[in-house]
């Protein structure tokens, strides 16, 4: 029966020194802060794009014929007035010399009509001719005026078909593309077939990037754009935004607007038709100071230790409200904020550079009782890395 007893007054002890070690623990926030540092905000669009040259022009021919030369190749180097190609003149030359011809003969047909008609108005003058003879002669006139004056214009035609023959380059550049080969007939019937593509200068290229429609808004011209190619992934390109383009694209119920980038190049390392995965800024502000927006969130708890938690100011238009921690505890401080990119948020005034914003709680942590350190209860194990005493 001692035995009993004995056991059940030891059980006892412990359960009372457990409970009196535990009621010995404090419990107190402890907050979790950031400090108020300066750095840099932007807000960013993204789209894809096409590298282009930003002068591209298709040389074709205006008249139909058969290739006999070919003088330039893909990547050749050309200037202004330069010869591309000519065609067979051997049609053209005989086409002109039968204009040429026709020309003498209505030429001659409306001097011999002209005089005609002058002697015949002069006898009709004096009636010595009938109203009949009079308007037969000056039909026969205006006949023959009207056909030198189409002969003049068909030989002028012809001539200026000559001319197509002989292809030259409208600008200085670089052959992108060629289309046609020595031999090859071309017909200019319906529209003018393409036989060469050059391209001005490819030192100066673009971006034609569809950027989607909830994200035109933002864009403008003069923004800062850095983009990337598949071909060069270590490079990063740079440019700025020269045109945002009314006309809308819609395909597969997607709307989308063209912007073009301007995107120098002066290592031509860019080649037209390369997809370009750009970045535009949409906004940019640097060297302000920033704070995180879980910090406009916090709300504090009361402190067991001190249970009076501060009035909450209230905020006005373009304020928020942050909390401090400081000497003295926490402060709650309204503050001017500027903009933000959903992560940090521009911080115009109403605290100064190095302040500690709360951001969260720390719970869990405790402090000794007053009047010594924290003791540990003889009947439980220790603590890892702890002395039993």
């Amino acid at each position: 029966m001692k035995k009993i007893v004995t056991i059940i007054i030891i059980i006892a002890v412990i359960v009372g020194a457990f409970f009196f070690f535990r009621s010995g623990d404090k419990k107190v926030i402890a907050y979790e802060t950031v400090e108020l540092k300066k750095g840099s905000i932007n807000n960013t669009v993204t789209a894809t794009g096409t590298i282009e040259p930003i002068t591209k022009v298709d040389v074709g021919t205006q008249v139909s014929g058969t290739i006999s030369h070919i003088y330039a190749d893909y990547n050749s180097v050309v200037k202004k007035g330069q010869l591309l190609a000519e065609l067979d003149r051997k049609l053209l030359e005989a086409e002109l010399r039968s204009e040429m011809a026709n020309l003498k003969s209505s030429k001659s047909e409306f001097e011999y009509q002209d005089k005609n008609f002058k002697r015949l108005r002069q006898l009709h003058e004096k009636n010595l001719i009938s109203e009949t003879e009079y308007e037969e002669a000056l039909y026969l006139y205006e006949k023959a005026q009207q056909a030198y004056e189409k002969a003049q214009a068909t030989l002028v035609k012809a001539q200026s078909n000559l001319e197509y023959a002989t292809i030259y380059s409208p600008i200085d550049g670089v052959v992108l593309s060629r289309e046609v080969e020595e031999g090859q007939t071309v017909a200019a019937s319906f529209e003018t077939p393409t036989m060469f593509t050059i391209a001005n200068d490819l030192r100066k290229m673009q971006v034609i990037a569809n950027v989607d429609e909830a994200d035109i808004g933002q864009v403008l011209e003069g923004q800062r754009v850095t983009f990337t190619v598949d071909a060069f992934p270590d490079d990063t390109f740079e440019g700025d935004v020269t045109q945002v383009r009314l006309n809308p694209t819609t395909e597969s119920n997607v709307v989308t607007y063209e912007v073009v980038i301007d995107a120098p190049n002066p290592e031509l390392k860019l080649k037209p038709g390369l997809t370009a995965n750009i970045t535009v800024y949409t906004m940019e502000k640097n060297d302000i100071l920033l704070a995180p927006l879980k910090a406009f969130r916090f709300t504090p708890e009361t402190d067991p230790a001190n249970p009076q938690t501060p009035q909450v100011p209230q905020a006005g238009r373009g304020e928020k409200v942050v909390w401090l921690q400081t000497a003295e505890g926490i402060v709650p401080k309204v503050i001017k904020v500027g903009v933000s990119d959903g992560i940090y948020t521009e911080v115009k005034e109403g605290i100064q550079e190095g302040s500690r914003l709360i951001v969260g709680i720390e719970r869990g942590k405790k402090i000794a009782p007053q009047g010594g350190s924290e003791e540990s209860n003889p009947f439980m194990p220790p603590r890892p890395g702890q002395k039993k005493k």
